[in-house]
């Protein structure tokens, strides 16, 4: 289906208006007016695009303004932008393959994050032997923090259970996490707490919640030097600067944003019956119905979900996505048809 405009709540299909409850814009934000003119009157500032490499004699304090207010949105103690998600998982796992002597990785990791030489974390329904034997190593372990077809975080309590011989780095792709969850969308990095890992590290796509082009990394003061060092960052053109500063001057609007969020997921909390026909989180905007044939059910109601075929997954991913500026009559008939499902 190609639409000539961004869908925000209402896309035209056949040049009739149906509901859209798709994409990743989960704030909102694409489609904000104030969060569009701040963009543009950074983009008179700061021009429609930089190639230069970031470690050039030349240094734009867009970047700084970006990726300090990010470090201290996640909670982190530094943060690194680069011009995509997919780009900030693969300097991460560049980085760690000279320092890691095994990879480990959660079911449905994104492709962001994976690496070819890495071992499945579970075996069936048990923790990967290897993980648990004498040999004293380091080890990274890869996971999403929602991963695809789930709607609750990650449960990394199984990390309790590795030996102290191990060396754990952890490696968290919050794409669909970063702005959603946690303390008015921090995400779940700060909440990260174990005595055995050594080091954590998160990557997400801002051009999710974040409405924005670009990735961001965030760790510790050392990590985060290490990928300033590494050769594919160096040699990378940066995020959009105008984008970097858009961030920390559109922090207002992010928290009505997500506020706006947390009230629709709640409205949807008070009405929608619970039932095994799809899986809600009262603190997630995404509901996945069980029926295949959810898209077409939607779409004789007059309403387009995501629906596509997913890599890491053996049937096709349905997707029910709550934004922001969905209003309460939207929510009403989502809530109708899930509830007589």
């Amino acid at each position: 289906m190609k639409v000539d405009k961004f869908p925000n709540r209402i896309i035209e299909k056949d040049k009739e208006d149906y509901l859209y409850f798709g994409g990743t814009a989960y704030l909102g934000l694409p489609a904000n007016a104030e969060f569009q003119n701040i963009l543009i009157k950074n983009i008179l500032i700061w021009g429609s695009s930089y190639g230069s490499s970031r470690n050039a004699n030349i240094k734009l304090m867009a970047y700084e303004n970006g990726e300090s207010f990010l470090a201290k949105s996640i909670k982190s103690e530094a943060s690194l932008t680069v011009s995509s998600g997919m780009l900030a998982g693969k300097i991460v796992i560049a980085t760690l393959d000279f320092q890691t002597d095994c990879f480990f990785h959660f079911p449905n990791t994104h492709t962001a994050i994976k690496t070819p030489n890495s071992l499945p974390f579970f075996i069936g329904t048990e923790l990967n032997p290897r993980l648990l034997d004498d040999l004293k190593e380091k080890i990274t372990i890869l996971t999403d923090a929602v991963p695809s077809f789930q709607v609750k975080s990650i449960d990394l309590s199984f990390l309790k259970l590795i030996p102290n011989n191990k060396e754990i780095t952890l490696v968290v792709d919050e794409s669909h996490s970063l702005g959603i969850v946690g303390e008015n969308g921090c995400g779940i990095y700060s909440s990260i707490d174990y005595l055995n890992i050594k080091r954590k590290i998160m990557l997400a796509s801002l051009g999710k919640a974040f409405g924005l082009t670009g990735g961001v990394i965030a760790s510790d003061f050392e990590f985060i030097k290490q990928i300033a060092a590494n050769e594919v960052f160096v040699s990378s053109a940066g995020m959009n600067p105008a984008f970097a500063q858009t961030i920390p001057d559109a922090k207002q609007i992010y928290i009505g944003q997500h506020q706006k969020l947390k009230d629709n997921l709640k409205y949807l909390k008070d009405h929608l019956t619970e039932s095994k026909a799809f899986s809600f989180n009262k603190n997630y905007p995404i509901i996945y119905p069980e029926n295949e044939n959810s898209a077409e059910t939607f779409a004789a109601h007059k309403i387009i979900i995501t629906n596509f075929k997913y890599p890491t997954a053996t049937k096709d991913l349905n997707r029910i996505v709550i934004t922001a500026n969905h209003r309460k009559e939207d929510l009403d008939k989502i809530i109708h048809i899930l509830n007589h499902s």
